[in-house]
């Protein structure tokens, strides 16, 4: 004779530990689901909304003969924000031979393109935008 599993009358003696234990993890799943959500939402208005200034190196130029690198930036901000970009110009062993933070805060204007100078400690090979703070 096969044996046949008996089971309880449905509904007579409630519901069974693995019944509550779904139910607590469905529920524990949603809330965490839910602030993961919000924080992912959370982290992408803080990127989308905070970035009011960035900035793009277009080329630099290394003088010959003078301890200088002449960068080109091209700066997008909001038309009322004001900061400072920070780029700096590098040796050939890759160590830093001179740094300068740019102000940038011309009212009403959302693309500024600007040449400005390196002073260097000694001659440099390449120069690098370190990025741009709000102020």
């Amino acid at each position: 004779m096969a044996a046949v599993g008996e089971k309880l009358p449905q509904g007579r003696y409630g519901r069974t530990a693995d019944e509550r234990a779904d139910r607590k993890l469905r529920i524990v799943g949603a809330v965490l689901g839910a602030c993961m959500l919000a924080l992912v939402g959370w982290f992408g208005y803080d990127y989308v909304a905070g970035t009011r200034i960035s900035a793009e190196m277009i080329k630099f130029d290394v003088m010959e003969g003078a301890d200088e690198v002449q960068v080109h930036l091209e700066v997008r901000k909001d038309a009322g924000a004001a900061g400072s970009c920070t780029v700096r110009a590098l040796a050939e062993d890759g160590a830093e031979v001179g740094r300068l933070d740019v102000a940038i805060g011309q009212e009403g204007e959302n693309r500024i393109d600007e040449v400005v100078k390196i002073r260097t400690t000694r001659q440099a090979t390449s120069a690098e935008l370190m990025g741009c703070t709000a102020a």
